[in-house]
């Protein structure tokens, strides 16, 4: 099993745990930060094993239905959980404004204070955990996960502090006026997962960095006397890049390939945590201009 399926399993149990302990208690102590961070935790739950379901998908072969794989299973993956979220956080500025304007005193504060330390405790270890994977495999799904997951360390902090404060004073507005700061919080957090995946389901052009990168590549090989039409994109783990390349009209084919070949395999390095697919095409002159002129006509 890959590794990235194997974190989807781990935070997918983990936030089954989760949601029996903050549920019972959120529901026993009518505190809406604790009950926050257990619907937050259910949908952890689903989104995990969604997120299975998409990695589990996206890694199969080309078939005669996708040519190209099922790779972008992974950035829907990622644009779906930011929408879960963004909606859980809405729910729960809508709870918390219900207890604003019809204050209920909480009850069972021991019991809440502890459930929010074990979870803390818990969710600490697997966002660590999470955060090892995604740097390990670059995968955009589990960097989503990872996120998701932190996010719901700080809440997990923030409702734990919340309680003890509402233990020591007794103001019973600290627990709806926290859950409104998660509401916004969470959604703050949300909004990067879901560019991030809008974008690559778009096909948008990889970072100017990376095309830099990809220009001195092709800008070293001397025999190559131009280049036109490089277009990039991200799929998941996978990278499409294409260019056309200008050879001297003398060289001969095979010639030409070995060094395309070079090519393929420098850029191949460039991105060795990616799975890379390259189209030179092998010109014997720059026709740039004449392809422009197919383009408006």
């Amino acid at each position: 099993m890959r590794l990235e399926k194997k974190a989807t399993v781990i935070s997918t149990s983990v936030a089954g745990i989760l949601v029996v302990m903050k549920m019972t208690v959120g529901v026993m102590s009518g505190s809406i930060a604790v009950l926050a961070s257990a619907i937050d935790s259910l949908l952890d739950l689903i989104i995990s094993l969604f997120n299975y379901f998409a990695l589990n998908n996206s890694e199969k072969d080309p078939d005669d239905k996708f040519h190209f794989g099922r790779s972008k299973i992974e950035p829907l993956a990622a644009v779906i959980e930011g929408t879960v979220i963004s909606l859980s956080a809405l729910f729960i500025f809508y709870e918390a404004m219900v207890k604003i304007t019809h204050n209920r005193p909480m009850e069972h504060m021991t019991e809440s204070i502890w459930v929010m330390v074990a979870s803390f405790i818990i969710t600490a270890f697997l966002v660590a955990f999470l955060n090892h994977v995604a740097k390990k495999t670059k995968n955009m799904v589990i960097k989503a996960d990872a996120l998701h997951y932190k996010t719901d360390l700080f809440s997990n902090g923030a409702v734990l502090m919340a309680l003890a404060l509402i233990s020591m004073t007794g103001e019973q507005l600290i627990d709806p006026i926290l859950g409104v700061a998660i509401a916004f919080y969470m959604i703050y957090s949300a909004f990067p997962i879901i560019k991030e995946g809008i974008l690559m389901l778009l096909d948008a052009a990889l970072p100017e960095n990376d095309i830099k990168n990809i220009i001195n590549i092709i800008e070293k090989e001397p025999v190559i006397t131009a280049y036109h039409d490089l277009k990039t994109r991200e799929s998941g783990s996978h990278i499409f890049i294409s260019v056309h390349a200008v050879f001297n009209i003398s060289i001969s084919l095979y010639d030409a390939h070995l060094i395309a070949d070079r090519v393929e395999e420098n850029l191949r390095n460039l991105f060795e945590d990616k799975k890379v697919h390259i189209l030179i095409h092998m010109d014997p002159y720059d026709d740039s201009e004449i392809n422009e002129l197919e383009d408006v006509y």
